[in-house]
């Protein structure tokens, strides 16, 4: 099983991420290092925050390159919460603010779908509903109707090709989306049980 790298630019719950992949057998290393970034056959992209402002600790470092650069090489990547929502073209968060473009979409505010005495952020357990006929291998060990954790008030919009889970939440919501080898997930597997450990067992065996 490879190592996998999880991107240390400022944000995010890394200890959580990492604890998580260790509880289940996962070889994981945090760092920001461009070789140990290289090195590692897996990348995981965590955040937690502000989109802007993580797009930016992001291009401070250079690493906005390097992970976009690894991924398109074929490396499996996963984004969780805002990773996940930095993976598309751009954000309409307090502003516009470029993605990393590696899937297309649009991160748009969930108050504009859902009805307006829903409580933002959406905050709580979800069932998961996979679309189609043809289940993610990022849910190799999960069910339709299985329940994780989300805390969010975007989501991505314009990317139907790409989603691999939606959830309800007064209105369909993207939950998870993935294209070869990049994977997203809105909600947070690390905080999710053990069906958020079946999610990160099977991005580990990709």
């Amino acid at each position: 099983m490879d190592k996998i790298a999880i991107i240390d630019y400022g944000v995010g719950n890394l200890f959580s991420l990492y604890s998580s992949l260790k509880y289940i057998g996962c070889e994981a290393v945090v760092t920001s290092d461009a070789a140990t970034i290289k090195s590692c056959g897996k990348l995981l992209l965590p955040g937690v925050g502000a989109f802007a402002d993580a797009a930016a600790m992001l291009r401070s470092g250079g690493l906005d390159g390097l992970v976009k650069e690894e991924a398109l090489r074929g490396k499996p990547l996963l984004g969780v919460c805002l990773g996940m929502q930095m993976l598309f073209e751009k954000s309409l968060e307090f502003g516009e603010h470029a993605g990393l473009g590696l899937l297309p979409g649009v991160v748009a505010p969930i108050k504009k779908r859902v009805p307006p005495d829903s409580k933002i952020p959406h905050i709580g357990w979800n069932a998961l509903k996979f679309p189609g006929n043809n289940k993610s291998p990022l849910f190799r060990y999960t069910n339709e109707g299985d329940h994780v954790y989300f805390v969010h008030s975007f989501h991505a919009e314009q990317c139907w090709d790409t989603i691999i889970a939606t959830t309800e939440y007064g209105a369909e919501l993207t939950a998870a989306t993935g294209r070869g080898n990049i994977f997203g997930t809105q909600f947070h597997p690390e905080k999710s049980g053990v069906v958020g450990l079946g999610i990160l067992r099977a991005f580990a065996g990709l």
